[in-house]
């Protein structure tokens, strides 16, 4: 999913990723522990730059990961995963990656050059393709329901509006190996130090 926001999009069937990823070494069943090791596959298959982010989606990283995609770049985000696909805190056991292809702001002024009324919803605001824009303020952390991520697990047939303190807060609490699939009989590869090692506090910026 990630490969088809890059630009050019990438045509790499899912087959692919697979059988690359499992000839790495990086899984066994299709599962991915690492975000590092996702990092290298994306890097690999899809001849991208993917940025690791370590220390959780707050503080300085913040301004990083919204202004990546202001931009209009994906974001690949390990998180627990809820009934309805939006996050949750199940201590790692329904650890899932989503993208994120987008982001809802909102902003105290109205947006100045390159951006455009929607014209059946008043005061949304998007940039006007292939005209260039001058980026809005980000408003200041700590404000609840300012910030909002255009995010899809794989499972899921639409894009959904997730807060990002919840993704967040999500995102930073990955830390044990699900019970049920470690007595499943299956095998799975996880890196050294586990979940919490693996993908706690850690995203992908992927850029062309």
């Amino acid at each position: 999913m990630a490969g088809t926001l890059l630009s050019p999009p990438s045509g790499i069937p899912l087959e692919r990723l697979v059988q690359v990823a499992t000839e790495r070494g990086y899984t066994a069943q299709g599962e991915m522990f690492s975000v590092a090791d996702m990092g290298r596959l994306a890097q690999e298959v899809l001849g991208c730059q993917a940025e690791l982010l370590c220390g959780g989606l707050g503080g300085p990283n913040r301004d990083l990961v919204l202004q990546h995609l202001v931009s209009g770049q994906p974001l690949l985000i390990p998180y627990d995963e809820d009934f309805n696909h939006e996050p949750c805190q199940r201590k790692g056991h329904k650890a899932h990656w989503a993208v994120s292809a987008g982001v809802l702001l909102g902003v105290q002024d109205l947006p100045s050059l390159g951006y455009s009324e929607d014209p059946e919803l008043p005061g949304l605001f998007y940039p006007v393709p292939g005209m260039p824009c001058q980026p809005p303020s980000l408003p200041e952390e700590g404000i609840p329901g300012a910030v909002y991520l255009l995010s899809k697990q794989g499972k899921s047939w639409h894009y959904q509006l997730w807060d990002y303190d919840q993704v967040r807060d999500s995102n930073l609490q990955l830390t044990d190996f699900s019970p049920s699939r470690a007595n499943d009989g299956r095998a799975y590869v996880v890196p050294a130090g586990g979940v919490r090692a693996g993908l706690c506090g850690q995203a992908l910026l992927l850029r062309q």
